[in-house]
């Protein structure tokens, strides 16, 4: 951990989380001013607010202060304590928003986390708790974060504006994380999905199979699309469905694409079949960019390998996502470490979008609350 170290100071409210996460990890206390400060509704979000109670709950002796208009945030972490935890999410955002940060920070704990967050499971903005389960789950893995405890479930599924969803996570904590070389994607091997429909006719996630299928099927022959229906309590407060798909290689890489249908009341009605095509051109669309981690994990694998060991970890990534990219410069800022970039230009036997080789020596980030047994 770092000693008590001066604050970072940021203005505005984007890339919210990343700030509290990064401070959270490294110990230095963060100052957000004019956050919304020309807004007509100026101040903090809901979701935002509820994000950080729910940092609150996870550590102990954090001391947070707001400002009476809610435009000044000021944020000293405390140690990640962990436990078991239960917070009810806003429902302008989804569990995805929160469950993020979660996998970066669950590992560092002094108790194992077990969580439950209730709100909406999938919606059109964050990564559904699906794909999250199905890319961020072994990506932890290969950073040695593994156990029969290691579980993220759906015990029930929200979709917006009424939420309703329920979703439990669990984690084992490390004292430190093993270096990861991921440098070769392999090729795809097979696909799988998730077509969901709750409090609509279970007819529409067929329609939806059908239509992703007609796609895909001209590439790989070893698809399979769950259909899943969840009646009554299990199926939230509003209509919708949806679908998440995941391209697995034979390197064990995977690369995700999902929809969601628009919320009741919102927007014009999504047709089944319309959504079905149109994820399945988004996964071809990921696979063309490639990369050992998909789009939505980046970085994800980036703050895992800054906290790792000291010595020196690899990955390949597809085109950096402008997210990515302000994490890299928050990274910087924090931990004080820099990656080596080199782009790879697309050869004969990578195909697709160009790749960026991303290379770093960890910083030896060791969990103190962890006792070596």
């Amino acid at each position: 951990m770092a000693t008590q170290a001066h604050s970072l100071s940021y203005g505005g409210c984007n890339f919210f989380r990343q700030r509290l996460v990064l401070s959270t990890l490294s110990g230095r206390p963060v100052k957000i001013r004019k956050i919304r400060a020309k807004d007509e509704n100026p101040g903090l979000r809901d979701f935002e607010a509820s994000f950080v109670r729910l940092l609150d709950k996870i550590t102990n002796g954090s001391r947070i202060e707001i400002n009476q208009t809610g435009t000044t945030l000021y944020y000293q972490p405390g140690l990640l304590y962990g436990g078991s935890v239960e917070h009810d999410c806003s429902t302008h955002r989804s569990i995805g928003y929160y469950l993020e940060s979660l996998l970066c920070l669950a590992p560092f704990m002094k108790h194992p986390l077990r969580v439950v967050l209730r709100g909406i499971t999938n919606d059109q903005i964050d990564p559904s708790v699906d794909v999250l389960k199905a890319t961020a789950l072994p990506l932890l893995k290969q950073f040695g974060i593994d156990g029969e405890s290691f579980e993220l479930k759906i015990v029930r599924r929200g979709m917006p504006p009424g939420g309703g969803g329920e979703v439990f996570f669990s984690c084992p904590v490390r004292k430190l994380l093993k270096p990861i070389q991921l440098t070769d994607p392999g090729k795809i091997k097979r696909i799988r999905g998730m077509a969901y429909s709750v409090r609509v006719s279970p007819q529409i996630a067929n329609r939806i199979v059908e239509s992703c299928r007609n796609i895909l099927n001209k590439f790989i022959p070893d698809i399979y699309i769950y259909t899943d229906h969840m009646k009554g309590v299990n199926s939230g407060k509003s209509p919708g469905f949806g679908l998440s798909l995941v391209a697995e290689t034979t390197n064990g890489t995977f690369l995700s694409a999902e929809l969601a249908s628009n919320p009741q009341g919102q927007g014009a009605a999504v047709l089944p079949e319309d959504l079905g095509r149109n994820c399945a051109k988004l996964l071809l669309e990921e696979i063309y960019r490639g990369g050992c981690v998909d789009s939505t994990n980046q970085s994800l694998v980036l703050l895992l390998m800054t906290l790792g060991q000291q010595d020196v970890s690899k990955v390949l990534l597809g085109p950096l996502s402008p997210y990515t990219i302000e994490f890299l410069r928050h990274l910087k800022s924090f931990f004080q470490i820099m990656f080596k970039i080199e782009t790879k230009p697309c050869g004969e036997e990578l195909k697709g979008g160009e790749k960026v080789l991303m290379t770093c020596v960890g910083v030896g980030f060791s969990n103190l609350s962890k006792t070596i047994k």
